[in-house]
């Protein structure tokens, strides 16, 4: 049997045999060689830890019964440190009590002698398979916890600090509900994310909904799932989003814009905690924390009746105001930093960095369409810049409008630089594109409106 440990050009695993015996470890030894697999061999429990004190093993196959260290023993030391690999254990026909007692110890696996060689590599196959992914689901959690850390989040602005330090402190108290105020690309899903981290959660459990984006026949749905045969269409029983946020964080942007009918349900989940499926009177548990995010004044919309007081003052219990990038500028030259290190790791091609002049321009900008605006127009940079300094004329923000003296009054001029080898008509039409979603803060509806055509062709 070829060992798939071999595939991709990765080393092969290493297994570690434990017996007594040495006939029946030159047994073992013989065929996971013949497999391609590399392996110790120790004849008691205490000679086995100290090989584990000095080598890298992928895998343990352990007899049960061994003097001075028994095979549970043995397992019990290797589960207590950090590196703890597949334990696989060997005991005779007559002894599967004690087997039983090793699975409950947390043993992977066990093996009934005599040791039929097929039986023996499918078996240590299938869980190195499982340790394989439970490392790259490890690293990736890692990573993404990494990416969405409060460490991440890379300001020295003092109105930001005050925001930062208040939503490290609420992060501790995984159920207070939290609502994020801000103006459209502030970063109020990535402040979420960071307290949703912080709190412990799995990254797995945030769940997010824009609520501005789903149709209101839909919503409750989306948030609450449905039965099969619950309305017409409902083929199948579907998982709510509240359902898949269960031990986590449920987050609800763009809150201002949902329909009233739903509040009031939404209302219930804060008050009750409890959501039914649309089609079911079970009721399930809402065991997740709910952040809520809008560019909107929701008490103001509740004065003009758009959104229900009683909601606006469950969801308002901690809340958290992002000032936009116009009014903290000196994080310009951070978010920088940052995001042309994130580009040089995702782009095939060297990112040098932001001349002065670059630098300068940028921070003479209003930036309405805040740290969103930013990134896009550095990325858009780094892809055109052809591994130079990027210069002012790499910025999309040269693209600007102005009134002529000789135009007629509100006329919007807009001036475009292309090299002759640039120019072409797909050039042109990025450009009016790019500039009609700085100027609507990268909100494609409204760019659409701006250049007087439908979100459909615009897309």
């Amino acid at each position: 049997m070829n060992d798939p440990s071999k595939t991709m050009n990765t080393p092969p695993a290493t297994l570690l045999i434990v017996d007594d015996k040495q006939s029946f470890r030159f047994l073992l030894e013989g065929y996971l060689k013949d497999a391609g697999y590399a392996t110790r061999c120790a004849a008691s429990g205490k000679e086995a830890l100290e090989i584990l004190d000095q080598t890298e093993i992928d895998l343990v196959l352990s007899d049960l019964v061994m003097p001075e260290m028994d095979g549970v023993s043995l397992l019990r030391e290797v589960h207590r440190r950090s590196s703890r690999p597949p334990f696989l254990v060997i005991t005779a026909h007559g002894s599967v009590e004690t087997a039983v007692v090793a699975m409950r110890e947390g043993a992977d696996d066990y093996l009934l002698k005599p040791i039929h060689r097929d039986e023996l590599l499918l078996t240590i196959e299938r869980h190195l398979e499982s340790a394989r992914l439970r490392q790259r689901c490890d690293r990736m959690e890692s990573l993404f916890n990494e990416q969405y850390s409060f460490q991440n989040i890379k300001s020295v602005s003092p109105a930001m600090g005050v925001i930062l330090i208040a939503a490290q402190q609420v992060a501790a108290f995984p159920r207070t509900t939290v609502a994020i105020y801000g103006e459209s690309g502030v970063g109020k899903e990535v402040l979420a994310r960071a307290i949703h981290i912080a709190s412990g959660c799995s990254p797995t459990t945030f769940i997010a909904v824009n609520c501005a984006a789903i149709p209101e026949p839909f919503l409750e749905s989306e948030l609450f799932g449905h039965v099969k045969g619950a309305f017409t269409g409902a083929d199948s029983s579907r998982e709510g989003k509240c359902r898949r946020a269960l031990g986590g964080t449920l987050f609800l942007d763009e809150i201002g814009d949902m329909p009233l009918s739903m509040q009031a349900k939404l209302l219930r989940v804060l008050e009750e905690k409890v959501f039914e499926s649309v089609g079911s009177d079970q009721p399930q548990t809402a065991d997740f924390r709910i952040i809520v995010a809008t560019h909107r004044d929701l008490k103001e919309l509740s004065r003009q009746g758009q959104f229900r007081t009683d909601l606006f003052y469950r969801l308002n219990v901690f809340p958290l105001t992002l000032p936009p990038l116009r009014q903290r500028k000196e994080d310009i030259p951070s978010l920088v930093n940052h995001f042309l290190s994130s580009f040089r790791q995702n782009q095939e091609k060297p990112v040098p960095g932001l001349s002065k002049a670059a630098l300068d321009y940028l921070m003479s900008h209003d930036w309405p369409g805040n740290v969103r605006e930013l990134r896009n127009c550095l990325e858009y940079a780094t892809i055109i810049c052809n591994g130079e300094l990027i210069q002012p004329n790499h910025l999309l923000l040269k693209n600007h409008f102005s009134p002529r003296s000789n135009a007629t009054p509100n006329a919007i001029v807009l001036h475009f630089e292309f090299t002759p080898e640039d120019f072409s008509y797909d050039a042109v039409t990025r450009r009016l594109m790019d500039w009609a979603l700085a100027q609507s803060g990268n909100n494609k509806s409204a760019a659409a409106r701006l250049l007087k055509t439908s979100r459909k062709l615009f897309y």
